[in-house]
This record gives structure tokens, C-alpha cells and sequence, in this order.
């Protein structure tokens, strides 16, 4: 099992942590649709893994058979250097994310989130599909692929809890490691912070090659991207950068253009696109959040239908050996047309009633959830949450179809 499924509650236990922080504090860190966007996108990227995850292992695993310099032990030593070397391949892995069009499209899921909490962590890509090449010279250097796994695995467990605005400057810890001061820096749109802190675990890397930079007390960080997603459709924030890149890739007429575009540093268009297609940015002075009417009980059901979405994919993750692939792949379909629903509803957009209508369709009437070999318990639940979730929609549907919610 993914180490980082054992992480499940410890996120949880912490995100609530935070919004009791948060009411304490009386701070305004949290907006429903924001966070149910972020951890919408989070079911996708894991369960997108189970469809490419197999080739990133399959090739570091060839190298390591056949091309390993070294052999190198099972010992706490290589344990720690793993750790090490693996933050210093993700920081190159990060830092390129940022400066290449085409890793950019896969990395800008993370950033799209004009919020910064605990949930903004679990705003991860779906596309991700070159970042493995980062760490193949690990499999040059011998380090077993299980060990690699491991590694990653920590890696990314650490860079949860420094995605916070309720812990401030941690004095000398600044200096080694990324903090949530300095990873604040990371997620800003201000001029003065893009591009900078690419660091996973380490800050070591961006103090030595140049990318560092602290968080000034007279710059307050604003979060988010100079190309707004204005949209809480998960799918949509996936694809928007590889949807801009295909237009400009088609529409330019000159063919060096369109075969290097993808290799461009971000944001470079071509000339021709550029003039006849130019996207405007706003000044960050005239910067206003995107937001959306829900009323408490839209807000409600929304969690709700979260809830059931992430108790599947869970589900099908922890029994995938003992569920079919047709209904794999169903259900990792349904969750994706499921999340494109609910980003439409959330919006308040008709259609995104008439897809949760189809969706509570499914999931009553189709014996696809109920034949896993899941156990009573896990089906219960499913449907327990589904049933109030149908009594809240009731309520919610008079709400949305309300032309006085979008004044």
C-alpha cells in the first residue's frame, strides 16, 4: 500500500487543527469551494498514478538492473542519503516545473489556489508524466527503487504541513529546511516572489543556486497565478495551461514555433498567436479572488458529495487487487465526470444540477459500487452519506435555481 495512504489521517487531524486555529483566530483562510477544489484534485492525482505509475517504476527499475553503477546497501546511512539526494533531484524536478511550458501545464495545478491552507497541499496534478526522468540518476547511482519509493513517498508528507499561514518565522530552521514563511513565498504572485524557494525538505538548494528568497514583512504574499482559473471544475485547472498551449501550437504558422513551443520557458508564445490572440493580466493592484454564491446548505451538500467522492477512491485504491479492471476504470470515470459536477454545481451552473442528478443515479441503481469486495461496513457509509446528501439536495436545487444567488 502507498506509504502515503497512512498519512490520511494525519492530514485530516491536522486540516482540522487548522480550522480550529482558524475560528480561534478569527482569520479567513478557508472558502468551501476552494478547499473542496484542492481536495478534488488530490482524489485525481492518486488515482491518475494507477494508470501511469507503472512506466516511471518500469524504467527506473530496467536502469537499476542493468545500468547501476553502484549496489548500494540496505543501511541507515543510504537511508538518509536517498532522503537527501531525492530532495536534490525534486528541487531541479521543481525549479524546471516552473521554467518549462509544457512541465509547467502538469505543475500549475498546485499553484492555482488563491488560497493557502492545509488543503492547498493536496491541489496536485494529474499530468504529471516526465517528472520520474528527474530521478533516474538515483537508479544510476544504485539506490534501490523500493528505497526510492520511500523516499518520495517522505518527501512529500513533509511539504504538507508547511502549507499554513498560522505558523510564522521558525528562527535558525529557516535557514536549512522549507517552512511555511518560506514556501509562502513559493505560492505568491508578486513579482518579487515568483520563481523562487523550489526546495522540498531543503532550503539549502535555493540559497545555493540562487533561487531564495525571504518573506518580507512589507510585501505581503498574494496568492494564486497571473492567468487566473476562475473555475472550481478540477478538471479544468488540469488542463488549462495544455489547453492554451495546443491553441497557440495550432494558430501559429510558424512550424519551429510550434514544435519548440512546448520547450519554451513559461509563458512564451508565439509572436504571431501572441499578437492576434493576446491574453490580458491584470495588475496585481486590481487582483480580486474568484468566487462563486453557496448558500450554507449548497456549502453542506458540496462536503457532502466530497465525502462519498473520496470514500470510493479511497476504497478502490486500498482493494484494487480484488476489484475487476472494467469496473477500475468505471469507477476512476465516474470519479472524474463525479468532481466535474460538482466544480459545475459549485459554480452554480445549471448543468452541474442535472450531472448530480445523474451521478446520485448512478450510484443507487448501478451494482458497480456494491459488488467490490469492500466489506458491509464501506458500503454503509457510501450509502448513508449519499442518502443525506439527497435530502440536502432538495433544499440546494431551489437554491441554485435562484437568479437572485448570482446578483
Amino acid at each position: 500500500m502507498d506509504i502515503i495512504l497512512y498519512a490520511v489521517p494525519g492530514f485530516l487531524l491536522l486540516i482540522i487543527i487548522e480550522l480550529i486555529a482558524e475560528k480561534v483566530r478569527g482569520t479567513n483562510y478557508y472558502r468551501v469551494h476552494d478547499s473542496i477544489t484542492s481536495l478534488a484534485a488530490g482524489i485525481l492525482s492518486q488515482l491518475m498514478k494507477l494508470l501511469h505509475l507503472l512506466l516511471p517504476f518500469t524504467v527506473y527499475l530496467l536502469i537499476y538492473e542493468h545500468s547501476a553503477v553502484f549496489k548500494l546497501p540496505d543501511t541507515v546511512w543510504v537511508w538518509l542519503l536517498a532522503f537527501v539526494v531525492y530532495d536534490f533531484c525534486y528541487y531541479w524536478n521543481h525549479r524546471l516545473g516552473h521554467e518549462m511550458n509544457l512541465l509547467w501545464a502538469a505543475h500549475v495545478v498546485h499553484h492555482s489556489s488563491e488560497e493557502y491552507n492545509l488543503t492547498t497541499a493536496l491541489r496536485q496534478t494529474s499530468g504529471s508524466f516526465l517528472s520520474y526522468v528527474f530521478y533516474l540518476p538515483m537508479a544510476v547511482l544504485g539506490f534501490d527503487p523500493a528505497l526510492v519509493v520511500t523516499v518520495g513517498a517522505l518527501n512529500l508528507i513533509y511539504q504538507y504541513w508547511v502549507h499554513t499561514r498560522h505558523i510564522g518565522k521558525l528562527g535558525w530552521y529557516e535557514e536549512l529546511f522549507v517552512t511555511p514563511s518560506n514556501h509562502r513565498v513559493h505560492h505568491a504572485q508578486n513579482d518579487i516572489y515568483i520563481d523562487r524557494n523550489y526546495g522540498g525538505v531543503f532550503i539549502l538548494w535555493d540559497r545555493l543556486f540562487g533561487s531564495f528568497q525571504e518573506e518580507l514583512d512589507d510585501d505581503p504574499v498574494v496568492f494564486g497565478i497571473t492567468g487566473a482559473v476562475s473555475s472550481w471544475n478540477p478538471l479544468w485547472v488540469n488542463a488549462q495551461v495544455y489547453a492554451q498551449l495546443m491553441h497557440d501550437c495550432w494558430h501559429t504558422r510558424n512550424w519551429w514555433h510550434k514544435a519548440t513551443l512546448w520547450f519554451r520557458r513559461t509563458g512564451w508564445r508565439p509572436p504571431d498567436v501572441a499578437k492576434k490572440y493576446p491574453l490580458g493580466k491584470s495588475r496585481l493592484a486590481d487582483f480580486e479572488k474568484y468566487d462563486s454564491v453557496m448558500t450554507p446548505i449548497m456549502k453542506v451538500y458540496s462536503i457532502l458529495q466530497y465525502a462519498v467522492n473520496s470514500t470510493i477512491s479511497l476504497a478502490l485504491i486500498i482493494y484494487l487487487a480484488d476489484v475487476p479492471l472494467i469496473v477500475q476504470l468505471s469507477v476512476i470515470m465516474f470519479i472524474v465526470v463525479s468532481s466535474l459536477s460538482l466544480g459545475a454545481y459549485m459554480e452554480g451552473k445549471r448543468y452541474g444540477v442535472i450531472l448530480e442528478y445523474l451521478k446520485q443515479s448512478v450510484i443507487l441503481f448501478s451494482p458497480m459500487f456494491f459488488t467490490w469486495s469492500l466489506g458491509l461496513s464501506l458500503v454503509l457509509v457510501v450509502t448513508a452519506l449519499m442518502g443525506v446528501s439527497i435530502l440536502i439536495k432538495s433544499q440546494a436545487i431551489g437554491a441554485i435555481a435562484n437568479p437572485e444567488m448570482n446578483t
